[in-house]
C-alpha cells in the first residue's frame, strides 16, 4: 500500500497519511494475502530439481553435484543448516586436490551456489554460504574434444556393412552429427516426422536444448545415409527415427536410442574401424565444425549451424590453430 507523507499539521513534523482515491475499488485491507511459510530444506530441494530445471541432462548433473556436496558435509558432520562459507570453500579445496579441473571445480560450484540461492529465495536458507566463494578463472583457446580428421571420417563411414540394418542406423546417426553438428540429445529425439522433404532441398528438424528448433539443409551424401536407414526401417510419422535394437541387433524396439546407447555405439564403430577409442559423440560436432571452416565456411555461419550463443563457443571446436603437423615437430633435433 502507498502512503503520502505530509508535514501541513502544525505540531508534528511528519505524518503518513493514508492516500485517498489511490487503491482500486475492489481492493481492500483484508485483500492482501499473508506471504507464504518458508520451505523445509527438503522441500525446497525436490522443488528445485523437479520443477526449476527443465533441461534432464542438467537436472542429472546438478544433482550429481549437489549430493557430492551432501556427502561431504555428513563427513564433517554437518547439517546443511549449519554450513558457512568456509566449509563450501574447503569443499572446493578438497575438489582441487581430489584431481578436478579447474573447469570442473568451477561447474560444480556453480551447480552448488544455484541450488543455494533458490534455498535463500523460499526461506528454507538464511543466507547463501556459496555466494562469496571464488575458483580459479578458466580460460580457454581450443576445446578438449579430439576431432577425427577426414581421412579417419571416411575410414569409419566406409565400415560399416551396409547389408545390416542396425549398421545403417548407426551410420546415419553418427551422420547427422557430423554433417548437422548436433547434440547427441538432439539427434536422439528425432521423429520421421522431422525430416522434412520440400522437392528440391531436405531438411532436418532439430529440437535442440532451451527449446530452440533449428531446420538444417540436409546434406546430400547425409541423405543417402538417411534414405537408405529410412528405407529399411520404414520410420515416418511421430515414430522414432533411429530406434534401439534388441542385443542381436536384428529386431527394432519402440525404444528410442539413449545418450549412454550411441556412446556405446559410437565406441564400438570406432574399434570396428580400427580408430582410436579417444574420440567420441562429440567428436563429430568438433570434426564438422573444424572441417566446414577449413573448407571456407565462415565462423558466423558455423555459430548458426551449431546454435552456439556466441561465436567466442564455436571458435572453441575449430580444430585448425591447434593441428600441428608430425613434421613440424620432426624440425626439433638433439
Amino acid at each position: 500500500m502507498q502512503h503520502i507523507l505530509s508535514n501541513d499539521i502544525p505540531g508534528n513534523d511528519l505524518v503518513v497519511q493514508e492516500p485517498v482515491g489511490l487503491l482500486p475499488s475492489f481492493v481492500s485491507d483484508g485483500d492482501y494475502p499473508a506471504l507464504p511459510a518458508p520451505k523445509s530444506a527438503k522441500d525446497a530441494i525436490e522443488d528445485y530439481f523437479g520443477a526449476k530445471i527443465s533441461n534432464a541432462n542438467t537436472r542429472a548433473a546438478y544433482m550429481r553435484d549437489a549430493q557430492e556436496f551432501g556427502q561431504w558435509i555428513g563427513r564433517q558432520g554437518l547439517s546443511l543448516d549449519q554450513v558457512r562459507t568456509l566449509h563450501v570453500a574447503g569443499f572446493r579445496d578438497q575438489l582441487k586436490s581430489g584431481g578436478n579441473s579447474p573447469a570442473t571445480v568451477k561447474r560444480k560450484i556453480s551447480a552448488l551456489r544455484k541450488m543455494l540461492s533458490y534455498l535463500v529465495e523460499t526461506g528454507a536458507l538464511p543466507y547463501n554460504p556459496a555466494r562469496e566463494v571464488t575458483t580459479e578463472p578458466v580460460r580457454r583457446i581450443s576445446g578438449k574434444t579430439p576431432a577425427l580428421s577426414t581421412e579417419q571420417m571416411r575410414t569409419l563411414f566406409e565400415s560399416f556393412d551396409t547389408t545390416r540394418p542396425i549398421e545403417l542406423r548407426d551410420r546415419a546417426f553418427i551422420g547427422v552429427m557430423a554433417y548437422t553438428f548436433a547434440r547427441v540429445s538432439a539427434v536422439c529425439s528425432l521423429r520421421g516426422q522431422d525430416y522434412i522433404d520440400l522437392g528440391r532441398e531436405c531438411f532436418l528438424r532439430l529440437h535442440e536444448k532451451g527449446g530452440v528448433e533449428r531446420d538444417i539443409p540436409i546434406h546430400p551424401k547425409l541423405a543417402e545415409y538417411l534414405d537408405e536407414w529410412r528405407s529399411a526401417s520404414k520410420t515416418s510419422g511421430s515414430g522414432l527415427m533411429f530406434p534401439s535394437f534388441e542385443r542381436k541387433g536384428s529386431v527394432l524396439t519402440d525404444r528410442p536410442l539413449s545418450r549412454v546407447d550411441a556412446f556405446s555405439m559410437v565406441k564400438r564403430r570406432l574399434k570396428n574401424a580400427g580408430l582410436p577409442a579417444a574420440f567420441s559423440n562429440h567428436s563429430f560436432r568438433a570434426t564438422g565444425i573444424t572441417q566446414f571452416l577449413d573448407n571456407g565456411g565462415s565462423l558466423e555461419t558455423a555459430q548458426q549451424i551449431a546454435n552456439h550463443a556466441d561465436s567466442r563457443t564455436t571458435k572453441l571446436y575449430d580444430r585448425r590453430a591447434t593441428r600441428l603437423e608430425l613434421s613440424e615437430i620432426a624440425r626439433i633435433k638433439y
